[in-house]
């Protein structure tokens, strides 16, 4: 022995064993810091004992599992790899290795990965249900690119949706570049699955995701940043830059429109909403909101029927849309089509009910009223806010058009239309040359209840009353189709 201890062999060995006892003395503190779930310190004295003994395929192994706890699934590849490097036969290298490719979006590598495990043990329960994993995220990766080549997109969301909510990975996110549904969308984002979007933040591809799922929900501003996050991570990330330049552009049309519009220049904003609508059809919610815009426009540009329909688009594309029903309902009203306003208001009555929405609501229901009754504006020709004296002089053009007296050579059925046309002038007259029946008639409320009949009306002693003449009145021809009154 006294021969060994001088001798440079022992102390290589000497000190070879002071190293192994040292890094299995960092080991066992990692450990004690994993159990209590400490990883930022396990991940430390994990470290230390790499440092100490750089071929020990269990540090790296145990290093790995913690970085996977840290959500840094790419560090954790790196470690798991050399793992296997150093021991081939290590069971739960291949097998973390196998996670982090799940993880990271890679079935195939994750596949192959529980595959070597069940080689190593082949009653290895928990790589037997990874493997199930992989392969079932394979098959929805393929079912994904089948309904993106027939640009399906709700078959594109379901084996994505499917992907999220496999217990242990994050899914192939390189294979969602389709737009979601509305409701896959707020499932991502409302979802505590959301983490999984989150857990890496060096992951391109997670990053992207994200960033796509805000982008169609009309977060464009934190869209934006999720894109320039992932293009940091992988700058030759082509999807990634592509709806980062498509957001910033839909931002900046929608923000020009804006500004036209508050300015008054409607032509110019209604331009500008419409080269918004054309820079990326897929984006519902954000188009749903430029189609509206443009209605605001124009209606205010008397583009009325064109409005309705930019209307009617928004809201196919967002059925809870409700400034969409109630711009549309307005143009409805402008338009006096009081049924189909009606019927907006009742929508947005029943999902909002505010004073405002019913007040809108009895409105629109007192219009629809008032249609189904004798126009007696229209009747004369005169606006609904016509003064007395405007009253009074369509009252004496339309008289005289339709006084029977004037027609007298026609045809029966002439004749009797006219006759017709002259009555319904009077009544009109009579109802809004007084003030109080003019009241009652603009509120909706029936005229009977004044004892008005207008069955019994005689529409020659409103003639007499407005024109008055001692001795009557005639029409005489003075030519061809020419006729003047003349009093008696």
């Amino acid at each position: 022995i006294s021969a060994l201890e001088g001798s440079g062999c022992f102390n290589d060995r000497f000190s070879q064993c002071v190293v192994r006892m040292e890094a299995e003395g960092f080991k066992e503190q990692g450990n004690a810091f994993y159990i209590k779930k400490d990883y930022e310190e396990a991940f430390n004295y994990y470290t230390k004992a790499i440092d100490m003994c750089p071929k020990n395929a269990s540090y790296y192994g145990n290093r790995a599992a913690t970085l996977m706890m840290l959500y840094r699934y790419r560090e954790a590849l790196e470690d798991a790899q050399q793992s296997v490097r150093l021991d081939n036969s290590f069971m739960k290298g291949h097998l973390r290795e196998g996670k982090c490719h799940l993880s990271l979006g890679n079935a195939m590598a994750a596949r192959r990965c529980f595959q070597k495990v069940l080689e190593l043990e082949p009653d290895n329960g928990q790589a037997q249900q990874e493997l199930k994993n992989a392969e079932a995220i394979l098959e929805y990766e393929r079912m994904a690119e089948i309904g993106f080549e027939k640009r399906d997109f709700r078959m594109v969301s379901f084996p994505f949706l499917r992907c999220v909510m496999r217990p242990l990975t994050a899914a192939s996110f390189r294979q969602i570049s389709a737009p979601l549904s509305g409701s896959d969308r707020g499932f991502l984002l409302s979802s505590p699955r959301s983490d999984i979007l989150r857990m890496d933040s060096t992951n391109a591809d997670a990053l992207y995701v994200r960033g796509l799922c805000l982008y169609y929900e009309d977060c464009i501003d934190k869209a934006v940043q999720f894109f320039v996050q992932a293009l940091r991570m992988a700058p030759d990330h082509d999807k990634a830059r592509l709806a980062c330049r498509n957001a910033k552009a839909l931002k900046a049309k929608k923000e020009e429109g804006n500004k036209a519009f508050k300015e008054g220049s409607y032509e110019a904003a209604y331009e500008l909403y419409s080269e918004a609508l054309t820079i990326d059809p897929n984006n519902i919610k954000t188009n749903a909101k430029l189609y509206c815009n443009r209605a605001t426009v124009g209606s205010k540009l008397k583009k009325l029927d064109q409005a309705i329909e930019d209307c009617s688009k928004a809201i196919k594309l967002d059925e809870t849309y409700i400034k969409a029903y109630l711009r549309r309902a307005q143009c409805y009203m402008d338009t006096e089509q009081y049924e189909e306003a009606v019927r907006d208001y009742e929508k947005v009555y029943q999902t909002e009910k505010t004073k405002e929405h019913k007040h809108l609501l009895k409105n629109a229901q007192l219009e629809l009223k008032k249609s189904k009754r004798k126009d007696y504006y229209k009747v004369l020709g005169v606006d609904k806010n016509a003064t007395e004296e405007e009253i009074k002089k369509a009252y004496r053009k339309r008289a005289l058009l339709h006084h029977p007296d004037r027609h007298s050579s026609a045809t029966p059925e002439v004749q009797k239309e006219e006759e017709k046309k002259f009555k319904e002038v009077g009544e009109a007259f009579s109802v809004l040359s007084d003030p109080k029946k003019k009241s009652r008639y603009d509120s909706g409320q029936d005229l009977e209840d004044d004892g008005m009949n207008m069955g019994d009306f005689d529409a020659n002693n409103i003639f007499k009353a407005f024109f008055g003449g001692p001795g009557g009145f005639s029409f005489e021809a003075s030519g061809p189709g020419n006729f003047f009154f003349q009093f008696g």
